[in-house]
């Protein structure tokens, strides 16, 4: 676990009055379920467990896992016949699943629910003859493994340039997107893309994740008050980018984006929000307040609750019945006392924490 460096030792007079923190933030669904799927699968097998790319995109979190004996990696290929691999929560192309389905003893997909539906999307739109225009982030582990459904179909645009430049397309047209982005980067490729393709079909409920959405507005909320805003997370985290991007569009003087409290700089003044991307874990937020040590306290700005829960795939949770049924058995307890798996009521926080 990061400690927070001697300079972050709190001041007689220190010069942040008031922390501003944004409700929600750090974890969405998606990162709970993943986080808490390698957790169990690290307990079930002896290391090496392999995992395909990071299984979210934070710094921490992949070095508490690596800590533990997670390999992770870019290339199925890369993973030894006959290890337990989970895939990530990005998503992954159809032959990295069946890849990894043949080649791993047991295999876990991690992905994001919310991922698998524009998966599912653009596999039956591109079923149906449409060209579909994908807006996303290019080389980012999701777009790349949505665009491996149907490549043949698909076509990936980030700016209005990009829309400018796509072929005449003939044919019906459909527009999906990645997940994480921010409603500002929707919005003018949403735009011209109407405008090129007027008749264009789209899912009748946003691809935007729920969670990225309701950061964006906290962060919202918050931004027209403070002097400076610190967002927590990775440089490859992309809802962290563009929470980041927000910010400054919103006018706050100073945006600054941390992995941890060690980068915070000494020299921020006033009101400072502090909010955190989807893949970060509290620690890092309690860590940073730590630093900046407000003299007037937190005020926490809460625009919604969020009680969403995506439970662990299905045979994961078919291998931890089956691991308590055993450690009933062992211990010779009746088989009716033996406790049921609920990680519904455990955070994936507290469950990164006690991997430490």
């Amino acid at each position: 676990m990061p400690s927070t460096p001697d300079t972050a030792v709190p001041t007689d007079d220190p010069s942040v009055t008031k922390v501003l923190l944004a409700a929600p933030r750090g974890f969405c669904a998606g990162v709970e379920m993943a986080i808490k799927a390698l957790a169990w699968m690290v307990r079930a097998f002896e290391p090496p467990v392999y995992c395909y790319h990071e299984i979210v995109h934070n710094r921490l979190v992949v070095q508490r896992f690596e800590d533990l004996g997670v390999v992770f990696v870019d290339d199925i290929a890369e993973v030894p016949p006959g290890r337990p691999i989970m895939l990530s929560a990005h998503g992954s192309a159809p032959d990295v699943v069946a890849e990894a389905r043949s080649r791993g003893s047991y295999v876990v997909d991690a992905v994001c629910p919310l991922v698998t539906k524009v998966h599912h999307e653009v596999k039956v739109r591109a079923g149906k003859g449409f060209d579909i225009v994908y807006v996303g982030h290019d080389g980012h582990e999701e777009a790349m493994g949505t665009m491996a459904v149907a490549p043949q179909a698909i076509h990936l645009v980030e700016t209005v340039d990009d829309v400018s430049a796509l072929p005449d397309l003939d044919g019906p047209v459909a527009m999906l997107a990645q997940t994480t982005l921010s409603h500002r980067d929707w919005a003018d490729v949403l735009d011209a893309t109407r405008r090129r393709f007027p008749e264009m079909w789209m899912p009748g409920r946003s691809d935007l994740c729920f969670a990225t959405t309701n950061r964006q507005s906290a962060l919202m909320e918050i931004a027209p008050r403070c002097d400076a805003m610190v967002v927590i997370g990775s440089a490859n985290s992309s809802n962290t980018r563009a929470l980041e991007r927000l910010a400054a569009d919103a006018g706050c003087p100073r945006v600054l984006r941390v992995n941890g409290a060690e980068e915070v700089p000494g020299d921020l003044r006033g009101v400072v929000g502090v909010t955190a991307g989807a893949s970060a874990p509290e620690e890092l937020v309690e860590q940073v307040i730590a630093r900046l040590a407000p003299r007037d306290g937190v005020e926490e700005v809460r625009i919604t609750e969020e009680d969403e829960y995506f439970p662990p795939p299905r045979n994961l949770r078919d291998l931890l019945v089956g691991l308590e049924v055993f450690a009933s058995l062992a211990v010779g307890g009746p088989m009716h006392a033996r406790p049921a798996a609920d990680d519904r009521s455990v955070a994936a926080s507290a469950v990164l924490a006690e991997l430490d």
